[in-house]
């Protein structure tokens, strides 16, 4: 695609696309005449060619011209930077990811809000699907007669936990057999070995009645098959942006956070370890044709720590918002590889 374009036509359409994402006004040539040090009726006669193959639109309440999607495209696939980040802004990051946690889904919830801080936009991010995660501790804790809390800690660092409740009263002999059976079947295997055959094995084996063995090895399903939660930052970050002043965009973009496993869809969708933009109608998401969103999926050494999605305007400053995540990657990988967490 890089062919298409010659190096005035490359530079001419990125400096109206980082003016119109900075100003969010149709850009003329005359904008452009000192940045570029061409004459007016050059940029004018380029911008016509720009906009006959399709990377510029002309509004039609105005002379200059804005960036088509096509044009948005060519713009993150060719010509886009990805050092537009200043001292301050990477200080912020180093602090905040120097924050201590508990586990990496915790650490990833901070690498989110400050995303969204930074760049000013709504973020959308998936916890980690745990299922192939190795389990190394599972407890049982009695809380009262009928109430039992069920703790699984993995490999990764992360927590599920689930209370369970019961129709009758449990002992904690039996609490204490539950403990026993579930660590020696479980500790060292995939969260993913809790299937059919596990809960024969168990009913087989425990002293304990089936009816409690049913209800704890029934939440414990839910906990692997619910672990994707989904979190959001920002929301109201993006509301007084200029697009938004159109009712229409505005009550889409409200849907979208509404319902949230939309944008969920599109978060699993990206290649792991990639950096990918999906710009307005390349969602095949009606809701989401005004909109781009760019993601990325995290992996520190094989496991995964969840996905992290920004949402805003096709005018997003795409710039800014993949200088943020590749910087935070690369802190997040040399914090790892130093043993931080």
């Amino acid at each position: 695609m890089s062919g298409e374009l010659d190096r005035r036509k490359k530079k001419i359409l990125q400096a109206i696309i980082e003016e119109y994402i900075e100003t969010a006004e149709p850009v003329s040539s005359g904008n452009l005449v000192r940045e570029l040090e061409c004459s007016s009726a050059t940029i004018r006669n380029e911008m016509a060619e720009l906009e006959k193959i399709g990377f510029l639109e002309k509004p039609h309440t105005s002379a200059g011209r804005i960036p088509s999607q096509k044009g948005y495209r060519y713009y993150v696939d060719e010509l886009i930077r990805d050092d537009k980040l200043s001292k301050r802004e990477m200080e912020m990051i180093r602090e905040r990811l120097e924050t201590k946690v508990n586990d990496l889904e915790e650490l990833t919830k901070i690498a989110t809000t400050t995303l969204s801080e930074i760049t000013h936009y709504t973020t959308i991010t998936i916890a980690p699907d745990v299922q192939n995660h190795t389990i190394i501790d599972i407890k049982f804790v009695l809380l009262g007669s009928r109430v039992l809390m069920a703790v699984i800690l993995t490999d990764s660092g992360i927590i599920r936990e689930s209370i369970i409740k019961f129709d009758e009263d449990v002992e904690q002999e039996q609490v204490d057999d539950l403990t026993y059976i579930f660590k020696n079947k479980l500790v060292g295997k995939p969260l993913e070995t809790m299937n059919s055959p596990l809960e024969e094995f168990i009913m087989n084996e425990m002293k304990t009645g089936i009816n409690i063995i049913k209800k704890v090895i029934e939440e414990i399903n839910k906990i692997i098959i619910e672990s994707q939660q989904i979190y959001l930052d920002g929301a109201n970050k993006v509301i007084d942006m200029p697009e938004f002043k159109k009712v229409d965009v505005a009550k889409d973009f409200l849907n979208v956070l509404d319902a949230k496993d939309l944008v969920a869809d599109v978060l699993n969708t990206g290649v792991a370890e990639n950096i990918n933009i999906y710009i307005g109608e390349e969602t095949e998401k009606e809701e989401l044709k005004n909109f781009s969103i760019v993601t990325f999926n995290h992996l520190l050494e094989d496991k995964d720590i969840g996905t992290i999605g920004i949402i805003g305007p096709t005018r997003m400053d795409y710039s800014k918002v993949i200088s943020v995540m590749k910087y935070i990657s690369k802190k997040l990988n040399d914090d790892f590889k130093k043993g931080k967490f």
